[in-house]
């Protein structure tokens, strides 16, 4: 993933910088090899963060993708803006807050504070990364003052919407009985990820990405692998239980088509969730199925992440405190679950606005 992140088509400018790097830094003369530097070039030490990242910290796929985009637009910057203040052959070491204030001021004009914020963090981490090695002598990006990002609440649906998307999935009308079947399993396979999604509040990966073995349908619950390759368990209550009970008992059908199609042995045979090839719906899959269902609850543009939203909320609703609410959802801080009773009391207010005789009758 680190060599797909970094394997950016490099400019001229930045391959002349990189020949000059490797001229200087590998240059072999009669009876006498130059001896290593003690830092590496940018590039490299950038590679080495997101393996540190993605084999040692164990940080979520996307966050590794993520930091690896921002950390090599870093290092195009620098090779297109070079100084005659800055050696690029120490890599890190001749980085200075100005080279990185620099840099983020390109990129404020056309970026979000929230995506500056995701890129100063990228560039705190690989500083802080660099000086436990003892690659860097000071911290640069310890001197970066992070943007205000604005935290919008997050969207639910009512309790009614949600019963209608869960329930949407329904088979339709074929007029052969293999296609009247595979439509039957399509539908219970989709109502089954719906329930998962909003009755127990999981992210998109964790539905992706769980397997057969982590399902206990007697004891009602499962176990799932969250950000950061942290795994919790989570309960499944009764309507989700009979429906992934009704999708189990019809899943053979895909994953036997799949073992034919790929002659044996599917990728996604251990997958709770396959399509009709056998192998494991992936993120975007789910999320397209989720968009499509989200027609019949009114929302068009629903992501599965506000079912996650919509889950947390109406468990606060319900009485759930929010300790409980943090462990179902994963959350390493309860800030993070916080911001549900905000979304909660918008809710009350609205249904006080709407049902109390003193919030009808007029001021005087």
């Amino acid at each position: 993933m680190v060599t797909k992140v970094l394997g950016l088509r490099a400019r001229k400018s930045a391959s002349s910088s990189v020949e000059k790097w490797a001229s200087r830094e590998f240059s072999v003369h009669e009876n006498e090899v130059d001896e290593p530097p003690r830092t590496q070039p940018i590039r490299r030490q950038i590679e080495g963060y997101l393996t540190y990242l993605e084999h040692e910290a164990r940080a979520a796929r996307r966050t590794v993708e993520h930091y690896g985009r921002d950390l090599a637009g870093l290092a195009a910057h620098l090779e297109d803006n070079p100084s005659p203040r800055r050696d690029d052959g120490q890599g890190a070491a001749a980085i200075d807050v100005l080279a990185l204030r620099g840099w983020l001021g390109a990129q404020a004009r056309r970026c979000g504070t929230t995506t500056i914020a995701r890129r100063i963090s990228a560039v705190r981490g690989l500083f802080r990364w660099l000086r436990k090695r003892g690659e860097v002598a000071r911290d640069p990006a310890a001197e970066l003052a992070s943007p205000k990002v604005r935290r919008l609440l997050p969207h639910v649906l009512s309790v009614e919407s949600a019963t209608s998307l869960v329930e949407a999935p329904v088979p339709l009308p074929k007029k052969t009985p293999k296609a009247r079947a595979e439509s039957e399993a399509t539908a219970r396979r989709d109502r089954a990820l719906l329930e998962l999604l909003y009755g127990s509040g999981l992210r998109v990966g964790e539905v992706s990405g769980l397997d057969l073995d982590a399902v206990d349908l007697d004891s009602g619950v499962a176990r799932v692998m969250g950000k950061g390759s942290k795994e919790r368990m989570v309960p499944l209550g009764p309507p989700c239980i009979a429906a992934m009970r009704a999708w189990l008992a019809v899943r053979p059908r895909f994953v036997g088509e799949g073992e034919r199609a790929v002659g044996g042995g599917g990728s996604g045979t251990k997958s709770v969730f396959v399509g009709r090839r056998g192998t494991r719906l992936g993120v975007r899959r789910i999320e397209s199925l989720v968009h499509a269902y989200g027609a019949f609850a009114g929302r068009s543009d629903l992501h599965p992440h506000a079912l996650r939203h919509t889950c947390a909320t109406h468990l606060l609703e319900g009485g759930a405190d929010l300790r409980s609410i943090q462990e179902l959802l994963g959350h390493a801080s309860l800030t993070t679950t916080q911001r549900y009773t905000h979304v909660s009391m918008e809710h009350v207010t609205k249904q006080y606005d709407q049902a109390h005789p003193l919030a009808k009758s007029p001021a005087k």
